[in-house]
């Protein structure tokens, strides 16, 4: 997609941060259905808000009669967390094609449960408790006209096997060819997929290797509740994608996984337990506790690259999130079998 990043200042102030940042959205089109794609929820989890940018300038530009915008209206939130995106600033050059292992480490900053916008939207007009950035991305998806069809959110993991495509589990029976199309440009680009099995825990069941049920607020809330933890599971309001189904639509809700950090071995059997996954998680907290005493990002990340670990080009996470949104289109299109 080969277009500039979007001026914020071009969209709508669609409300503020807690910290008094805007919060812009985009729209476009006049196609009898919606499509509104979300990124930033996690501001440690930068391709999403990349892509969205890009997608936001490249829909800017089309002919009125594209079949782009002819076909749908898109509602874009390309960065919905601008405080969390400030923190994140250290290690998230904006044109990186890849990200440094040492510098990520040492300088990621991710919210806790309470504050997490993804799992933070209101539970009804009233609710009062939602954060800001979240009630102003609910009361203007509120004012759309139309159906929405197709809802993404763009998240990401530091580090997997590969791509992880999650899919809301209405939809589990529907989505053959979004798998196909999404498997196939996965393979070839040349990733494995990420496998794991977690047997519905906070939502995740498996479909096949690659795949899986999106997260849901309330059996994120059960799994705290089972631990005891029911502070913990308090906090969780709903997801943007359980939010956009209720508003009474069939919506297909997808959620992307693109890893910023591939582990080599890793999800050869879905797991867990996973060997592999074991031994990357103790080198892991060897590095985060040698940055802890003073040592070097540089020299943390070069150490990473002899034992094979291999960032992921962002320039393949975004045409893998596209395919993503694009199968999706395509899938909620597709006639019923």
């Amino acid at each position: 997609m080969a277009s500039p990043d979007i001026s914020a200042a071009s969209g709508r102030v669609l409300g503020s941060s807690r910290e008094g940042r805007p919060v812009v959205g985009f729209r476009f089109g006049r196609g009898p259905e919606a499509v509104s794609l979300l990124g930033g929820c996690h501001a440690d989890e930068p391709v999403g808000p990349r892509l969205l940018r890009r997608l936001a300038g490249y829909l800017a530009g089309l002919d009125a009669e594209d079949s782009m915008l002819t076909r749908y209206q898109w509602w874009i939130i390309p960065h919905i967390n601008p405080d969390g995106a400030i923190r994140n600033a250290p290690w998230q050059d904006p044109d990186a094609k890849a990200y440094d292992l040492g510098r990520y480490l040492a300088g990621k900053v991710r919210e806790l449960p309470g504050d997490d916008i993804e799992f933070g939207f209101p539970r009804d007009e009233a609710d009062p408790g939602a954060r800001p950035e979240n009630r102003a991305a609910y009361d203007w998806w509120r004012t759309c006209d139309r159906p929405f069809a197709l809802h993404a959110s763009l998240h990401g993991m530091g580090f997997a096997a590969g791509p992880f495509f999650l899919i809301d589990r209405a939809w589990e029976d529907r989505c053959e060819a979004l798998k196909a199309s999404c498997r196939q440009r996965a393979e070839a680009l040349g990733y494995s997929l990420h496998d794991v099995e977690r047997h519905g825990e906070k939502g995740f069941f498996r479909f096949e290797r690659g795949f899986a049920s999106r997260p849901d607020s309330k059996l994120m809330a059960a799994h705290f509740e089972a631990l005891d933890d029911s502070a913990t599971a308090s906090r969780f309001w709903p997801s943007s994608m359980e939010t956009l189904r209720s508003f009474g639509h069939d919506t297909l809700t997808l959620v992307s996984e693109m890893p910023l950090f591939i582990l080599p071995g890793v999800g050869e059997r879905p797991g867990p337990p996973d060997p592999a996954a074991e031994r990357w998680k103790r080198r892991l907290d060897g590095w985060r506790s040698e940055l802890t005493v003073g040592g070097a990002p540089d020299a943390v990340s070069a150490d990473a690259a002899r034992h094979g670990l291999v960032p992921m080009p962002v320039r393949d996470q975004m045409t893998l999130q596209w395919t993503f949104i694009a199968a999706g289109l395509n899938q909620m299109s597709a006639p019923a079998a």
